[in-house]
């Protein structure tokens, strides 16, 4: 199993591993599905919310310790892995040739497996982005995790 993907929410594991290996049987090019990250902790969430605002960098993330999927093992951010070795988030190549973006490929696997991308997200796009929340919030994840809704260090779904 991956190593990304083995820490995310029990419940969406092994559908996740499923959905990364279809994806790169589809990609039959230079380019394969690149996890990049999973599982943040609160700690690793204010350090990226920070860059860009109080430390150097560009910002890439609205989101606090707490405010973000990713601190509850829903979501998985992606990139493009180019003859196995650079990472690319071009969005719009086509490496394999078969006239449909790579990444679009990707998105398309996930997506028919009820996943939601952040690219079709009308207020903020994130494309590099997938979640599955089983219609949970993070303010309602945020709000069991501090109740002690939690088995095995996850805090639960209702699923």
């Amino acid at each position: 199993m991956n190593k990304k993907i083995e820490i995310l929410h029990p419940v969406l594991r092994n559908q996740a591993q499923a959905l990364y290996e279809e994806a790169n049987r589809r990609l039959t090019g230079r380019a394969k599905m690149l996890i990049v990250s999973t599982l943040r902790t609160f700690a690793e969430q204010d350090e990226l919310y920070a860059q860009g605002r109080t430390k150097p960098g560009k910002r890439i993330t609205n989101a606090k310790g707490g405010q973000s999927l990713h601190n509850y093992g829903v979501a998985i951010d992606f990139a493009l892995l180019i003859d196995g070795k650079t990472a690319s988030w071009e969005d719009l190549k086509d490496f394999d040739g078969d006239r449909k973006a790579d990444w679009m490929e990707i998105v398309e696997v996930f997506e028919q497996a009820g996943w939601e991308w952040g690219g079709r997200w009308k207020s903020f796009t994130d494309k590099p982005h997938l979640q599955k929340t089983f219609g949970n919030s993070w303010r309602t994840l945020l709000k069991r995790l501090q109740s002690g809704q939690v088995k095995d260090g996850y805090v639960r779904l209702s699923v």
